[in-house]
């Protein structure tokens, strides 16, 4: 890859590198190198810190993994920083080998987005733009008029409804009066479940709450929910995403939330301010 090119690559995310590009670079990285520089190099030259990088030695995949945080915690994510990092720690070879595909996804991302859009008559960017995306919730206008509305999305497990019951009798039951989005509770079956969450986290809720636990990270669907939320406010800007601790953990807590302010439920100390807190985040506009 060129110095030409890699300076049009630092205008192209991450994302654009299809799965294809990111098992070959894991099969280059994952490896534990005593001459050449593998996957923890390069997670030092992302930004991750030493306890990260100690935690990714667990994951099956950790090349997949730092790619898939970095790409969501970072907006300077790009392709063209990846490459330049790869240089920095001496893997000249990994780039050379994969500059064809690499560059053969930036030219497909670089295509879909010359794409022309799709004309739509103008609507309101709060009110659904599909019919699959109307009448979703309980309160939802059947006809596809004004939607229902909340403060916040729960992101949760099953294992852990009981304390997403006690958030609502606290948060909704009390002065504080917020409308919370509880997919069991609010959403009406029989729609595509990644439609409609998507269209609840990016259209429908001011922020979204995520209850951290053991089960949290086995949960696919959680796993979704926070990526996609984190994608719409990279570095935190919008502070619309707010990670709740509320039992201890025996695996690590997940890192691609730990550049968050956490609301912790677990210190005895701070438990009596816990709700206030949480309450108050909820209500900023």
């Amino acid at each position: 890859i060129t110095c030409a090119e890699i300076l049009d690559l630092w205008n192209i995310p991450l994302r654009a590198l299809n799965i294809n590009v990111r098992k070959r670079l894991g099969l280059f990285l994952n490896p534990r190198n005593t001459v050449a520089s593998d996957w923890m190099s390069v997670a030092e030259n992302m930004g991750f810190s030493y306890l990260e990088i100690k935690n990714y030695e667990d994951c099956q995949d950790p090349t997949r993994k730092i790619l898939e945080d970095w790409q969501a915690r970072c907006p300077g994510a790009k392709v063209g920083k990846l490459v330049s990092i790869l240089d920095n720690v001496d893997r000249k070879d990994v780039v050379e080998d994969l500059r064809v595909l690499i560059e053969e996804d930036c030219k497909r991302y670089i295509e879909r987005q010359n794409e022309p859009p799709v004309q739509v008559p103008e609507v309101d960017s709060c009110v659904p733009r599909t019919p699959e995306r109307q009448g979703i919730t309980l309160e939802d206008d059947p006809e596809g008029g004004i939607p229902e509305l909340f403060d916040a999305f729960i992101c949760y497990c099953q294992s852990d409804f009981d304390f997403v019951h006690e958030m609502i009798q606290q948060l909704e039951q009390t002065d504080h009066k917020l409308k919370l989005c509880v997919f069991d509770r609010d959403v009406l079956p029989g729609s595509c479940v990644w439609t409609i969450t998507s269209e609840l986290i990016e259209k429908r809720c001011k922020r979204m709450v995520v209850v951290i636990s053991d089960e949290y990270l086995d949960s696919d669907a959680c796993d979704f929910q926070t990526k996609f939320a984190l994608s719409l406010c990279p570095g935190a800007r919008s502070k619309r995403l707010i990670p709740v601790k509320y039992k201890s953990m025996k695996k690590p807590f997940p890192s691609i939330l730990r550049f968050l302010t956490v609301c912790d439920y677990t210190r005895p100390c701070t438990q009596s301010w816990f709700w206030v807190r949480l309450a108050k985040a909820l209500s900023l506009p």
